[in-house]
């Protein structure tokens, strides 16, 4: 994680916010606000103003980063404190309005150069091969002893 930013006690319901968070999440923050601003939601433009602080964030703490290579690693929109109204009912009864709010947390995080396999990477797959190699000979040795139990069987005269 590069950079973080967490707006919280936004007058909009989580699950407006949800509708939105698939169509920019793992893309370039760039990007995302690009295609935010095509949206037609009241949530983009709170998901705007928050990419735009995560990518300030990440430029403050780490001098000399590179925008392009950011990346949105995380967006989740979590429910907040829930305000309770009332409005009148039929029959001299109070019915409630819930006025729902969000806590909105964006991560950006830096992509990986895509020649180079990382330390971890290049050891999982050194010993993958040397599983498969495993693999095929176990398979080999099951095949041998079921050869040779059936020449026992033949041997002994059973088929």
């Amino acid at each position: 994680m590069i950079s973080k930013a967490i707006l919280r006690y936004i007058r909009i319901t989580p699950r407006k916010f949800r509708l939105i968070l698939p169509l920019i999440k793992g893309k370039n923050p760039e990007e995302a606000i690009q295609i935010l601003m095509a949206v037609k939601r009241g949530a983009s433009k709170h998901a705007i103003d928050m990419l735009r602080s995560a990518i300030a964030n990440a430029k403050r703490n780490d001098q000399g980063i590179d925008v392009a290579s950011l990346y949105i690693s995380k967006m989740t929109a979590d429910p907040g404190p829930t305000l309770k109204r009332f409005r009148a009912g039929s029959m001299g009864r109070a019915s409630t309005i819930r006025k729902r709010t969000s806590h909105l947390t964006v991560e950006l995080d830096q992509r990986k150069i895509e020649g180079h396999p990382g330390p971890h990477k290049a050891a999982a797959a050194a010993g993958k091969a040397h599983d498969q190699k495993i693999k095929h000979s176990d398979s080999r040795d099951r095949q041998k002893v079921k050869e040779e139990g059936k020449t026992k069987d033949l041997v002994k005269g059973k088929k």
